[in-house]
């Protein structure tokens, strides 16, 4: 697997950070020299449309954003390279102020190179803050489908409302990517991926009741050329390709990405021998980064990654993205729900030394009214035993009690006005309040927790009466509970967040609406989620759903 070389990095960051400004003239009127011909590219091994695999943008700031995309002309090939030649290819990429791509701002030339997977990742700035912009690449006769970005507002400006939207779990097997294609239709400002991106299986290794509804290509992932294909495989999908195309994206990773429930250095299953682990690691992370809208500090050096990053959307919101696998200690007690006595050891943390200290000035530090902490899972306490143990799931922040106990009192001290974890990881919605002190349930909340559901993993899920699900008597801080399929679409704003937990019906079949299950705010200075709709149960399934509820937590507990 071929190793980040200082040139290398030199031809990446000056491919990204090429920005020419050109006036407002027609489309491609400009001199191109990635306008070769058919026949000129044909006689370099480029024969179809290489845009297989979209558009994406992300990382926005007050003047500009990362533009991205990546050649493939047959997305699927074993040996990760799409079927392009092993040579360089020139992709011009545009800038446009109107929908229509009339008004050009920006254009350049970044090099698409076999090293990165003939990925592009142009960091465009110079433009105007709080404003929509579109982008498309071209090379010679073959254009790519056109992207919407935006910018974040002035620093100094609180700007108008935000609409975010937030994502987790998308299993290609266990169903179609129907959600994202709904959230593309919200026209959101901003989406946030909290992990599970992609998963590692070969096919038919984690099903779902009744069966898996579509196949992965190719082995589990463990090698660079594999886990190219398997994000291929995932950007080839045309709604994944439209929720893209919609907004700029926010991503973060989880356990899927390279291995599940992987920990720093260390695999899931220490029973069986991985000698070449941190070989896998890095070609994940490395394959991660050629398929990301990541700017070019994310580029990863060996087995390392910077992923963790504050975004500035204005004096509205900070936005704090977390990696809590990279740098986290190993879960206790076999991965599972237990009474576990390393989750207390003050010694232990699921962030590492360094990002928590850089977590924790970011809230000393902030001016924003809310600060979001994006993150893949589940933050809140969520004891499993109504009993004295306390039986919890040792791969989220229960796992990591003194971990948690330091950053939730670290924006208590910091006078955060109004914080907010955002989550993934579980497949099912929920919302909490958030505490110091779980043990007492009469003690103030001092955060708000949302939590989405998958995009597809699990299958179509079930709906039910959230009051039956047993955690939620154990656990009063949690407040909402749906095991559908779906995302969270919020709305941010000066006095208050708004989040409208969306469902599908269905994923096994293509081709479901959506629909809002609950709403809950967060009001301004008012830590703590507060139901302000609730969709009635559908009078079939009030008979079985305590039923439901009891099946689910089986279900997550023994989940891969």
């Amino acid at each position: 697997m071929p190793h980040l070389d200082r040139r290398s990095f030199l031809v990446t960051g000056l491919a990204a950070g090429a920005v020419t400004a050109l006036p407002a003239v027609p489309a491609f009127a400009t001199p191109d020299p990635a306008a070769e011909t058919a026949k000129s590219l044909a006689s370099r091994g480029l024969v179809t449309d290489p845009f297989t695999l979209g558009v994406a943008s992300g990382d926005p700031d007050h003047s500009g954003f990362v533009i991205w995309t990546r050649l493939a002309q047959t997305p699927l090939a074993e040996d990760g390279m799409g079927g392009m030649p092993l040579r360089s290819f020139p992709v011009l990429w545009q800038v446009y102020a109107d929908e229509r791509c009339r008004r050009l701002v920006r254009a350049g030339i970044a090099e698409a190179t076999p090293q990165w997977g003939h990925s592009v990742h142009v960091e465009v700035n110079g433009l105007s803050s709080d404003r929509e912009y579109w982008y498309r690449f071209r090379t010679g006769p073959y254009v790519s489908p056109t992207g919407r970005a935006r910018t974040a507002p002035n620093p100094s400006s609180l700007g108008g409302a935000l609409t975010m939207a937030f994502v987790s779990c998308a299993q290609y097997e266990h169903g179609y990517f129907t959600s994202y294609r709904r959230l593309a239709e919200d026209h959101p400002d901003l989406v946030l991926h909290l992990g599970d991106y992609q998963y590692e299986y070969t096919r038919n290794t984690y099903t779902i009741p009744g069966g898996n509804v579509r196949d992965h290509e190719g082995p589990e992932t463990e090698t660079l050329a594999g886990y190219r294909q398997r994000h291929a495989q995932y950007k080839a999908d045309p709604d994944l390709q439209n929720a893209h195309a919609a907004a700029p994206w926010l991503v973060v990773w989880d356990d899927h990405e390279l291995d599940n429930n992987w920990a720093d250095e260390v695999p899931e299953n220490l029973s069986i021998p991985q000698p070449n682990f941190l070989a896998r690691r890095e070609a994940a992370f490395r394959a991660y980064y050629e398929n990301m809208p990541l700017r070019r500090a994310s580029i990863p050096r060996g087995i390392d990654m910077q992923l963790y990053r504050r975004i500035r959307w204005g004096r509205l919101a900070n936005f704090h993205m977390l990696d809590t696998r990279q740098f986290r200690d190993d879960q206790g007690c076999g991965d599972g729900y237990d009474d576990c006595p390393e989750a207390v050891d003050p010694a232990r943390s699921i962030t590492g030394a360094e990002q928590e200290a850089w977590l924790l000035d970011g809230f000393r530090r902030s001016q924003a009214r809310w600060d979001v902490i994006g993150q893949q899972v589940f933050f809140a306490q969520r004891d499993n035993n109504a009993g004295p143990a306390k039986v919890t799931s040792q791969d989220a922040w229960d796992g990591y009690v003194a971990s948690r106990q330091r950053i939730t009192q670290g924006w208590v001290d910091a006078e955060v006005r109004n914080a907010v974890v955002l989550t993934g990881d579980v497949h099912a919605h929920w919302a909490s309040d958030l505490k110091l002190d779980y043990d007492d349930p009469t003690g103030p909340s001092v955060g708000s927790e949302l939590v989405t559901t998958s995009i597809s993993t699990g299958g179509d899920g079930a709906d039910s009466d959230p009051a039956a699900h047993p955690f939620l008597a154990i656990n009063p801080h949690l407040k909402f509970y749906n095991n559908q399929r779906g995302y969270v679409l919020t709305k941010i704003e000066r006095d208050a967040m708004t989040a409208d937990f969306k469902v599908v019906p269905h994923v096994q079949t293509p081709g479901s609406e959506a629909y809002v299950r609950a709403t809950f705010v967060v009001e301004d200075r008012v830590p703590g989620v507060q139901q302000t709709y609730l969709r009635p149960l559908d009078p079939a399934l009030k008979a079985t759903a305590g039923i439901t509820a009891d099946l689910t937590v089986r279900l997550e507990t023994e989940r891969p």
